[in-house]
C-alpha cells in the first residue's frame, strides 16, 4: 500500500525500496541554506517534504539564474543518482520547510542493493532534465511576463498555497534580470487581475489565467513528471 511520506517521490515507492533506503532523518531546511556547492562533494541527499529549493546555475559573483526547482515532487543529489558525488550547480533553499535526508554514501548503497529504487530515481532525473530544458526555451524564446508566470505556476505546485513570500530582487535573481524589469512584468500579470503584488508577497488570484500567461511555457515537464512517476503497487 502507499506510504504516508509527504514527499511525492518515496510516496511511489514500494515497501522494499524504502526498506532499502533504511532511516532517513527528517530535519529543517532553512531559507538561504546552501545543500550543494557548485564542484563540491556534497554529504546528503534531501527528500524535500514543504519548502522549496532552487537549482542555480551560476559562473560568478551577480552572474546566476535559476535551472531547476524541487519541492515535495522530487530530491536533490541527482549527481549522485548518476554516478557523481558533485554538482556544477549551487543548491539552495528558496523557501523553508522540512525534508528527510540520507547520506549520500547510504543513497549509493541503497540503489546498488535495488535496480528497482535506482530506476525511480533515474526516472526522476530525467524529469528534471526536462524542466531544465524547458526552463532553457522559456529563457531564450519567452518573454518575461511569459517567464514569471511559468515560474509562479511551479512555485504554487510546489508549495500549494496561493500566497509566494518572495522579494522582488530574489524574483530578479532566479529570472535573470533587473529588478525594475520584475517589477514592470508584475504590474503586467496584476494588472490583467492574475496576482496582486506587494514588495514581499505575491498572491495568485488566477491560476488557470496564469496558464494561459504562460503561454505553453508551462506544463511539459509537469506532464511527464505525472508519466513516469507513478506508483506500482509492488509490496
Amino acid at each position: 500500500m502507499r506510504t504516508a511520506h509527504r514527499n511525492r517521490l518515496l510516496g511511489v515507492l514500494s515497501a522494499a525500496d524504502l526498506a532499502a533506503l533504511g532511516h532517513l532523518e527528517e530535519v529543517a531546511i532553512e531559507t538561504r541554506h546552501v545543500l550543494e556547492a557548485p564542484g563540491t562533494p556534497f554529504p546528503y541527499v534531501y527528500f524535500v517534504e514543504t519548502g522549496l529549493i532552487s537549482i542555480v546555475g551560476t559562473i560568478g559573483p551577480n552572474q546566476s539564474i535559476e535551472v531547476g526547482m524541487v519541492g515535495y515532487e522530487g530530491m536533490t543529489g541527482t549527481a549522485v543518482v548518476l554516478g557523481d558525488d558533485r554538482s556544477s550547480n549551487e543548491v539552495v533553499v528558496q523557501a523553508s520547510g522540512t525534508a528527510l535526508r540520507i547520506a549520500t554514501a547510504a543513497l549509493r548503497k541503497a540503489m546498488d542493493k535495488s535496480p528497482s529504487l535506482a530506476g525511480t530515481f533515474l526516472r526522476y532525473v530525467n524529469t528534471l532534465m526536462a524542466q531544465a530544458s524547458q526552463t532553457a526555451v522559456a529563457n531564450g524564446r519567452g518573454r518575461l511576463d511569459e517567464r514569471l508566470a511559468r515560474w509562479l505556476l511551479m512555485w504554487q505546485d510546489r508549495l500549494q498555497t496561493e500566497d509566494l513570500k518572495i522579494t522582488h530582487d530574489f524574483l530578479s535573481v532566479l529570472l535573470g534580470v533587473r529588478r525594475a524589469s520584475v517589477t514592470v512584468a508584475l504590474h503586467d500579470l496584476e494588472g490583467r487581475s492574475l496576482l496582486r503584488s506587494t514588495r514581499t508577497l505575491i498572491k495568485i488570484l488566477d491560476r488557470e489565467g496564469l496558464r494561459v500567461a504562460a503561454n505553453g511555457f508551462y506544463g511539459i515537464p509537469e506532464a511527464e513528471y505525472d508519466r513516469t512517476i507513478v506508483w506500482t503497487g509492488a509490496a
